[in-house]
């Protein structure tokens, strides 16, 4: 490590406090409330917080939420998920935090940069630190001695400042594609909502007018009255179908975590890609169902990719796209019918009843929205790629191992 660097302990920066704790139904109004969620996921604290709880002054000021506040996850399942840390890059009025975390907030001779902790505290060598210290009984657990035997090693606050900006301009852009991916997601539900759960085209056929936002011959091939079914009033000719008709729920197939090995395969599980493995189970694009765990999530894969035991996935004749966003209207999440661990029965799934809609519809759905789904996968893949030279340099930069000028270009290689 280059001599400008300086290594230290946590707590030499830090003070160390617990969060809050409330019974249930203290939680869903209220003030700003940092879930375990956030800390666990993001390097750094959401923009808007979106969980509320009713708390007094007393929390408030003692769990408040403030610029440079670290919090660390202070349990967990696994070891190797103690610990994670988020960083806050303003303040949040009223805000709290949850009691499964520890804040730690920056005593005032700190000099230590909130953008470049954020970044440190994920890095490779602290995370290897933190796995060192873990310790198993039936759940991992931090406390503040162990906080204490952890270090951060610094350079100059200038320097902090030049690596957080360079690593947070990928970030920035790895966001932006992700947000433009959501509203291309948004468009692709709401075009399937007019077409397939409020029949809008029917209904301005009715009425006597032009379908909004489809040509004339797409506009033809929806019929001009309803009919009722057991689902109430359908588009003639649209008389219900139960689920299993045309989508199967085929099983993912377990994988130990020590057959997870580095390839460029993503292994899905419930919550999302848990790792890489070098041969697929699924060589096709297919749609990802979230069986044990986070029951009902729904994940689109154009890459052939590994589906374990925790998750099903989709095969189907008629469009994924159509499937895809169906799943979505179907209220999965809610379907969960095991009392200790979150499950979902594809029994249940498969007895529900949507309209059958025509082939030449369907097609011409699919025909839209493949557009859409042909610049999502493309800006998931740039994502993908400024993520992995994220991940690539940061170690590199928080060691003093490399130093750069001016992230700019990093952007524009692979914009």
């Amino acid at each position: 490590m280059n001599s400008e660097w300086v290594t230290s302990s946590l707590l030499d920066h830090y003070e160390v406090r617990s969060g809050l704790s409330k019974s249930a139904k203290d939680f869903g109004s209220g003030a700003p409330f940092l879930t375990f969620k956030d800390v666990f996921y993001n390097y750094f604290t959401p923009e808007v917080l979106g969980d509320f709880v009713q708390s007094t002054q007393k929390d408030r000021e003692g769990c408040s939420v403030m610029r440079g506040d670290v919090f660390l996850t202070r349990t967990s399942e696994t070891m190797h998920e103690l610990g994670m840390s988020c960083v806050a890059l303003r303040d949040y009025k009223d805000a709290t935090f949850n009691g499964f975390c520890k804040r730690l907030r920056p005593k005032p001779e700190s000099n230590l940069l909130p953008e470049y902790v954020g970044y440190y505290l994920r890095g490779p060598k602290f995370r290897q630190a933190m796995l060192a210290l873990s310790t198993m009984s039936t759940r991992a657990s931090l406390n503040n001695e162990m906080i204490g035997r952890l270090e951060i090693s610094f350079p100059s606050r200038e320097s902090q400042v030049r690596i957080s900006e360079i690593l947070k301009s990928l970030d920035d852009r790895i966001a932006l594609l992700r947000e433009t991916n959501a509203t291309l997601e948004g468009i692709a539900q709401s075009l399937f909502k007019s077409w397939f759960v409020d029949f809008d085209p029917v209904r301005a056929k009715m009425e006597g007018r032009v379908p909004d936002g489809i040509d004339e011959v797409t506009a033809g091939l929806f019929p001009d009255s309803f009919e009722e079914s057991e689902l109430g009033l359908v588009p003639k000719g649209w008389q219900p179908i139960r689920l299993d008709a045309f989508i199967e729920l085929a099983y993912g197939k377990a994988l130990k975590a020590e057959q997870r090995n580095p390839g460029v395969v993503p292994v899905y599980g419930s919550g999302g890609v848990t790792g890489w493995h070098d041969t697929p189970l699924v060589n096709q694009s297919s749609i990802v169902v979230g069986r044990k765990g986070t029951v009902g999530s729904l994940f689109w894969e154009s890459r052939p990719f590994f589906p374990i035991d925790t998750v099903f996935y989709v095969k189907s004749k008629r469009p994924l796209t159509y499937c895809h966003q169906l799943l979505k209207t179907l209220g999965l999440n809610d379907m969960n019918t095991d009392a200790a661990v979150p499950g979902l029965n594809r029994e249940n799934v498969y007895r529900l009843l949507v309209p059958d809609a025509p082939a030449n519809i369907l097609q011409a759905f699919d025909e839209l929205v493949q557009s859409l789904r042909g610049r999502i996968d493309h800006n998931e893949a740039q994502a993908q790629t400024l993520a992995t030279l994220r991940d690539t340099l940061l170690p590199r930069l928080i060691s003093g191992q490399l130093r750069l000028s001016t992230p700019e270009p990093l952007c524009e290689s692979v914009a």
